[in-house]
Formats: C-alpha cells, structure tokens, sequence
C-alpha cells in the first residue's frame, strides 16, 4: 500500500481494539444478593454489555500517516 502523503511503499497493517461496557455492576450484585441469595450475585454480570470493536488501519513506516483502505 503506498502512502499518500509522502508516497512511501513502506506501510504495515495494525489493528486497534476498543472496549467498551463494564464487567461487574456492584449494584445488581447487591441487590440480588438480597433478592436471591448467593446466586443472585451473579445477575451483578447480567445485562453489562460489554463489547469489543477491531479497526485495522495502514501506517507508513516513513511518515507515521495513519489510514483505513
């Protein structure tokens, strides 16, 4: 892939992973703790969400240029 700033032909992939959502919520484990007992500890993980997202971009080794294709 040549890079259109600098027109350089040295260029590698590199893939961005970003996260979002929680874990563990502290408030629906406590509260199903008092609703339902030790099991219900576990609704604290239920319904959080969370999710992952990869973008893959193209840097220039010369320039530093960061790109999709």
């Amino acid at each position: 892939m040549k890079c259109s700033k600098c027109g350089c032909e040295d260029s590698q992939i590199i893939n961005e992973v970003k996260m979002t959502g929680k874990d563990f919520s502290a408030s629906k484990g406590c509260c199903g703790f008092i609703l339902a007992g030790p099991i219900g500890i576990l609704c604290g993980a239920c319904g959080e969400g969370k999710q992952t997202k990869n973008i893959q971009y193209w840097v220039c080794n010369n320039c530093g240029r960061k790109w999709r294709a």
